[in-house]
């Protein structure tokens, strides 16, 4: 069944206890609103971002004569299908398939592709044991998604297992160690500042968010760092990928100035009352990451990957 609303503290407490629990609760909840909370969109704005983000990692180690669009793929952990979707509208991939521990994730995928024109495959299933025969995908993708999965690298052995042989994985948008510590860090100063400003008298009419709310927000929170399980220092993952199986393995990395802008931006816009910043705050927001993100494009040229805020990995599986 799909929540209706955010987990009850008392759900909360259950799902410390119960991570596979915490996982389905938490992504079935989001369901309804994931894609308004992210700003996901099934157009040129995501689109862009999407095949930028995935030629980015899958150029680390594009074999020559390497062709697009991919057949038949594959998206692990597919949430409400940002990531392949826009792949799809991209025309990097064709024959579409997505997996994800949410039911209420697997319908809101297959609700989305409905509205942009065609069907997709959906399975509810569990990234260690994918119910899918060997050689079956000649790509599976993946977007923020391995860091909440207990078993890291059973997950990437299950990716390899149902790859064709020479197919390829990428999986973007994972957190690195050190970028999800700053981040932390960013926005829980920035809620803290963001919520008591609000509260003053001068401000409060227009810009407290009512106390429902916020406790709905600190709930979500707290059931989001239950399954947030990983961070990934990006040496450490490639040799995950490796031990799993995969050849041709690469990382790549982004959003560093990006990041440390953008987290206490989207902070500010669930700390304070929804109507209160407009239009303006969310074309300010959307330039200001756009352009720092060109910057962190040059600065990836001599800053270590382990810096940046976003960590990716792609690799083959072995011909045979």
């Amino acid at each position: 069944m799909v929540a209706t609303g955010v987990a009850s503290a008392e759900e909360v407490e259950q799902a410390r206890a119960d991570n596979k629990l915490a996982r389905v609760l938490y992504h079935d909840w989001e369901a309804q609103t994931y894609d308004e909370k992210w700003s996901i969109s099934f157009d040129d704005r995501c689109t862009t971002v999407v095949r930028d983000r995935f030629l980015r990692v899958l150029e680390s180690t594009r074999r020559p004569g390497e062709s697009l669009p991919h057949g038949r793929t594959l998206e692990l952990g597919a949430g409400t299908g940002f990531f392949s979707l826009n792949l799809k509208l991209a025309g990097l991939v064709d024959e579409l398939h997505v997996s994800d521990l949410s039911p209420g994730m697997v319908e809101a995928a297959k609700e989305n592709a409905r509205r942009l024109g065609f069907e997709i495959e959906g399975r509810v299933a569990d990234a260690e044991a994918l119910p899918y025969e060997d050689d079956t995908f000649d790509l599976v993708v993946g977007h923020a998604v391995i860091h909440h999965i207990p078993d890291v690298e059973g997950a990437l052995r299950e990716v390899v297992r149902v790859l064709k042989p020479g197919g390829r994985f990428v999986i973007a948008g994972e957190p690195t160690t050190i970028g999800h510590w700053y981040a932390r860090h960013i926005s829980r100063a920035t809620w803290e500042t963001a919520t008591r400003v609000s509260k003053l008298p001068p401000f409060r009419q227009k810009w407290a968010r009512a106390q429902a709310e916020l406790d709905e927000s600190s709930r979500a929170a707290a059931l989001e760092a239950v399954v947030d399980l990983h961070t990934f220092d990006p040496g450490e993952l490639a040799a995950t990928a490796a031990r799993a199986g995969a050849a041709d393995v690469g990382t790549a990395t982004e959003e560093l100035l990006s990041a440390v802008a953008g987290w206490p931006i989207r902070t500010v816009e669930y700390a304070v009352a929804e109507d209160a910043l407009g239009f303006g705050w969310a074309t300010f927001a959307y330039t200001t990451w756009k352009r720092l993100m060109r910057v962190d494009a040059v600065l990836g040229r001599v800053v270590p990957q382990k810096f940046f805020y976003n960590v990716g990995v792609t690799g083959t599986k072995p011909a045979r």
